[in-house]
This record gives structure tokens, C-alpha cells and sequence, in this order.
């Protein structure tokens, strides 16, 4: 670790912060090579840095470690999939502060387009917002905390886009870290995946509820149960890097989503 004191960044991680995440992070530890320079803290704010300003990793400051190593353990533990990992086991304990089941009975599903800075995986036209680039679709609990993210090309409709992320979330409720899901019974939608309601009921016991807007209503309205992934998309907007898809790989588009839910709830739970 430097040893030089430095500048702190609104975005660093405070000792409570730190606590609740360090345990999470004990990497194996090895006689060969170099001695390790920086600790994980250090990289881990340097990487909240790059996602809540929306600098590009090269433009980083100096006092933070170099550019080369915070994104090297980034890719690492992205491909280890260590962030949504992480996220997982904070949302049952921000869960759990409120007095809730750490296992959801009911989650809202959304998607939103986005623009995408220049060339890269599965980029396209969302025809109907009139965006080029790719869509996050998310999966959150009635709270609006962040539980799946799939990112996809913009010009795949929200019916399919709504498949595959459901898909994924099945795949991942085997597992043994996401076994809470089988507390899942209910998920509420918006219209766009009505034709596929009877797909998800067939396919894997849930119901999905779509919320409709009233009769004749126009302009703006606050919908039950749809105004809280909206809600979490006002969340995510706060960190610049999200303000468009600039990763080459969906798989960085979907770990910075986590991250910055992760830092969000971290800011939670230390209170």
C-alpha cells in the first residue's frame, strides 16, 4: 500500500463501509512474485471513482493506484464474478435492516435503453425510445434494490429482452448463492411483456402481473409497483458512468451496475 497520504474522494470507502465488504474480498495469499503495493480498499475506491465520476480509466488521478492495476482487478474479479456475489449478500443485509425476509417473495422487472459511446458487443435500435445502443434490464424487490441485471442489444424487444432475463434469473435460483429465490411467487411488469405472461407461468410457476396505466389518463403518472424500478433507475442515473453504456463488453455493462448498487447500499448500511 502507498504509504504518501492523499487526497480523499467523496467517492472512498469509509471505515464502516470497509468492514462490511472486506471479509468478502480474502484472496489467497502467495510467497512468489513482488509484494502487493496496494491494498484491496485503495483499488476498490479507485474503481468507485471511475464509476460515480465517468472518467475514463487512463484519466484517473495520480494519487490513486495506477490506472493499469485498479482496472486489471477489476477485469479479475468481474470475470470471477465477484460483483453481483457481492451484491447478492448486501441486499439480503439491507433486507434484513428493514425488517424483511432476506429472501424476496415479489420483484418488478423494467428495462431501460441506453446510448453506447462507440462499437461493442450486441449494440442495436430501440425503434420505439429512438436510441442506439442496448438495454439494462433489471430485476429489484419491492424496496427497488438491485437483485439481476441483463444487458442486451437496444433493438431486441422488451417481450424478449424480458425472457432472457428471466432465464438468467432461473439459472442463477439453482445455484446454492441464489437459492432465496425460491421464495419467489409474484413479479409486476409494464405492457410491453403482456405476451409473455403465460410463457413465465408455464415455465417456472411465477406470476407476472402487468400494471396498467387507468383509462384515459395522460402525461405523467406515478403506477403502484412500477414506480419503484423506476425509482432504481433514478438510483443508478446518479453514478456518471451508467449516464451511457461506454463498455466494449456487456459483461462490464452489467459489472458497472452492480458496483454502483453495491456503493449505494454500502452508503446505506454504514448509515
Amino acid at each position: 500500500m502507498d504509504k504518501k497520504p492523499r487526497q480523499t474522494y467523496p467517492t472512498d470507502l469509509n471505515d464502516k463501509q470497509w468492514a462490511l465488504v472486506a471479509p468478502l474480498f480474502q484472496e489467497k495469499t502467495s510467497r512468489r512474485g513482488r509484494p502487493r503495493k496496494w491494498s484491496t480498499r485503495e483499488i476498490l475506491c479507485a474503481i468507485f471513482y471511475i464509476l460515480r465520476s465517468g472518467c475514463a480509466w487512463r484519466l484517473m488521478p495520480h494519487d490513486l493506484p495506477p490506472w493499469q492495476t485498479v482496472y486489471g482487478y477489476y477485469w479479475k474479479w468481474r470475470n470471477e464474478g465477484v460483483w453481483d456475489k457481492i451484491n447478492a449478500v448486501l441486499v439480503e443485509a439491507v433486507r434484513t435492516r428493514e425488517g424483511r425476509e432476506a429472501r424476496p417473495s415479489a420483484a418488478i422487472i423494467d428495462s431501460q435503453s441506453v446510448k453506447t459511446a462507440e462499437g461493442g458487443e450486441e449494440r442495436g435500435v430501440d425503434v420505439y425510445k429512438q436510441v442506439s445502443g442496448r438495454k439494462r434490464h433489471i430485476v429489484v424487490d419491492t424496496l427497488g434494490l438491485l437483485w439481476l441485471v441483463v444487458v442486451h442489444s437496444a433493438g431486441v424487444p422488451d417481450g424478449n429482452g424480458g425472457k432472457r432475463t428471466l432465464q438468467t434469473l432461473f439459472e442463477h435460483i439453482k445455484g446454492s448463492l441464489y437459492n432465496r429465490w425460491c421464495r419467489l411467487k409474484l413479479i409486476w411488469a409494464d405492457g410491453a411483456y403482456e405476451d409473455i405472461v403465460a410463457w413465465v407461468k408455464q415455465t417456472y410457476g411465477w406470476r407476472l402481473e402487468i400494471v396498467r396505466r387507468p383509462e384515459g389518463s395522460k402525461g405523467f403518472q406515478v403506477l403502484p409497483r412500477r414506480w419503484v424500478v423506476e425509482r432504481t433507475f433514478g438510483w443508478l442515473g446518479r453514478y456518471r458512468r451508467l449516464s451511457k453504456d461506454f463498455e466494449h463488453q456487456t459483461d462490464s455493462s452489467e459489472a458497472m451496475v452492480y458496483l454502483a448498487s453495491i456503493h449505494r447500499m454500502l452508503r446505506v448500511l454504514a448509515g
